[in-house]
């Protein structure tokens, strides 16, 4: 198990770039399933679970080739549906949440799916079961195997049905997506998921020979085709990562400038900041956070505490729920976060109550923070990353306090963020890697 051994107090100053994000590419790369022909991802960030992901679909027969840095080719010409059942492939699938993804292409290309229950990051009930309801409104049937912990579906021909999502679930929508751009017939999909992510797997598959119309809403029509093409597609930038380092900026009380953001994709995400008193500057695709002494908390029209709660999109993104409530610690004011979407995210405020932040945790989902306005600062810990943002959270937090901060169980943050330590380095920051 590696470790960040952290310095904290330093100023960061520079530029950095956002990586491609991870939400998306891991749709991206199940989706190239769905052709043999090739299909190019640009801007691929080469993290723990993308790489593992390219790892599993290689094992499946999909042939990927890096043909520059961030850059992949794969195709799927050659598919060994046989190697589902293997017990190597399942401990590798059983480890990666993204694997769920995999099923919907190999339901609409092959007629089956098969897969272990996914793991991933341990921040509450993750249910799936709008992946599967889905398909089996598209003519699949569904088994779920107790014994071996696996998934199975299959359809002999998929048909284009109405339905109305349970949740707006982003991962479920990708999936019965992929699934009904070659079914029979027209797909309806209601109450689907609209994030910036989704959206781009819809372009791809539109530029690939899908015909999908209401791109960008939560009602979606999909009329299927009997085969796919290849394409080329560019990730975007991560949004979770600009808003990591929006709130490292703010609690360094640094100036950065966080370069090709994709700003028009960035939903709400610069308001919220802005809601907590943060200074953000846009020049063109480019944000710039100055550096501010201190920043204050806005409140409600009618004086009430300010509230800030994740929701599907074009709500607030639950990933960056971890990074506004450690930013808020040394703000002025108070806030009440309210993680809406999973039970027990907020469980690592302990480890920031240890720091010297004012948190009140009220239960799974509720977290009241009392800003030190930077008159105190946090001061050094020894902890442990949980899951990807809570791990982000506490290097945010480490990199403001007194004195040298220790986190384990860093492969959690490597999961979702490329060699952050060196590019954090590059800007000023002291992080050893051990």
């Amino acid at each position: 198990m590696s470790t960040f051994h952290i310095e904290g107090g330093c100023r960061l100053q520079g530029e950095i770039h956002p990586q491609g994000a991870k939400n998306e590419v891991l749709q991206i790369l199940c989706a190239t399933l769905l052709t043999p022909h090739k299909v190019t991802v640009h801007n691929v960030p080469e993290i723990v679970d993308v790489l593992n992901l390219l790892e599993l679909l290689g094992d499946l027969g999909i042939a990927v080739e890096k043909t520059a840095p961030g850059s992949y080719t794969c195709c799927a010409a050659d598919i060994h549906l046989d190697i589902l059942k293997t017990p190597a492939f399942q401990k590798k699938a059983a480890a990666l949440r993204g694997s769920v993804m995999i099923i919907g292409p190999l339901l609409a290309r092959f007629g089956e799916g098969y897969m272990p229950r996914p793991g991933g990051d341990r921040i509450g009930r993750r249910r799936l079961d709008t992946h599967f309801a889905g398909f089996q409104n598209l003519g699949a049937v569904f088994n779920y195997e107790a014994q071996s912990g696996c998934y199975h579906v299959a359809a002999k021909q998929l048909k284009g049905a109405y339905m109305l999502l349970d949740e707006a679930s982003v991962t479920g929508t990708a999936n019965i997506i992929m699934a009904a751009v070659m079914a029979s017939g027209v797909t309806t999909i209601y109450n689907a998921a609209c994030e910036p992510y989704v959206q781009q797997l819809c372009k791809m598959l539109v530029r690939m020979g899908a015909h999908i119309q209401g791109v960008g809403s939560n009602l979606l029509t999909i009329e299927g085709v009997a085969e796919l093409n290849g394409a080329e597609h560019t990730i975007l930038p991560d949004m979770i990562e600009v808003g990591s380092f929006i709130g490292m900026a703010a609690m360094t009380q640094s100036e950065i400038c966080i370069k090709n953001v994709a700003y028009d994709n960035l939903g709400i995400i610069p308001e919220q900041f802005r809601r907590l008193g943060i200074a953000l500057e846009r020049d063109g695709n480019d944000l710039l956070v100055p550096a501010q002494q201190y920043y204050e908390i806005e409140s409600f029209i009618d004086g009430s505490i300010m509230t800030i709660a994740d929701a599907p999109w074009p709500g607030l993104t639950p990933d960056l729920l971890s990074v506004f409530l450690v930013v808020a610690t040394q703000a002025k004011g108070t806030v009440l976060i309210h993680q809406k979407m999973f039970e027990s995210r907020l469980f690592f405020v302990d480890k920031l109550i240890d720091m010297g932040a004012q948190i009140i945790l009220c239960d799974p989902h509720r977290a009241t923070v009392i800003g030190h306005n930077h008159h105190v600062r946090l001061r050094a810990a020894e902890m442990s990353s949980p899951d990807i943002r809570a791990g982000i959270a506490l290097l945010i937090a480490a990199m403001s306090a007194k004195g040298v901060s220790i986190i384990h169980n860093i492969e959690q943050i490597d999961r979702g963020y490329q060699h952050i330590d060196k590019r954090l380095n590059a800007l000023g920051a002291k992080i050893t890697r051990a």
